[in-house]
């Protein structure tokens, strides 16, 4: 699949088919995340596949907390769990944060274009103390995220988009 096409067609899916995506496919998503800009080379993004266990865990904690939010992690097949890890230099987490952002696009776009489906959702829980510990996540670093993979059972509508004029300015 070509760049812009790939770009102009991936959605966000919330409905997939019950088939988790391959570990292997999921480290070939994650290799090519590691190519995303980050500056001096930092590479501060880290991916975690949950298996059975780390999914009910993660549940577990996500139901005591808000209760029904735990079902929202049922949705796909697959989920990776996204962090950064933090420096302690606030300029370099800035640029390490983005960077882990950038990464996180990349898997989702590289799933598009095989055609997966997927999407990124912030989750609570894995801010929280109990929610850190079941994936593991260091107090080194941070959570971005969930990347939510697997194949979709419906088609997505194209959202409007602001058109350029209303997001672009040429300085002079």
């Amino acid at each position: 699949m070509d760049l812009e096409p790939a770009i102009r067609t991936r959605r966000t899916h919330k409905v997939y088919g019950p088939e988790p995506v391959a570990p292997e496919t999921v480290a070939e998503l994650v290799e090519l995340a590691r190519w995303a800009p980050n500056h001096h080379l930092t590479n501060p993004w880290r991916f975690r596949l949950l298996g059975r266990s780390a999914l009910e865990r993660l549940k577990a904690i996500a139901e005591e907390a808000k209760p029904g939010s735990a079902a929202k992690l049922d949705r796909a097949p697959t989920l990776v769990a996204v962090t950064v890890k933090r420096s302690g230099d606030a300029g370099q987490d800035r640029e390490d944060l983005l960077a882990t952002g950038v990464a996180a696009y990349i898997v989702l776009l590289a799933a598009h274009a095989r055609g997966l489906a997927g999407y990124w959702r912030t989750v609570p829980v894995l801010d929280s103390p109990a929610g850190r510990a079941a994936l593991g996540i260091g107090d080194d670093e941070e959570a971005v995220g969930l990347l939510y993979l697997g194949r979709p059972r419906q088609e997505q509508r194209v959202p409007e988009r602001a058109g350029v004029e209303e997001i672009f300015t040429e300085l002079d």
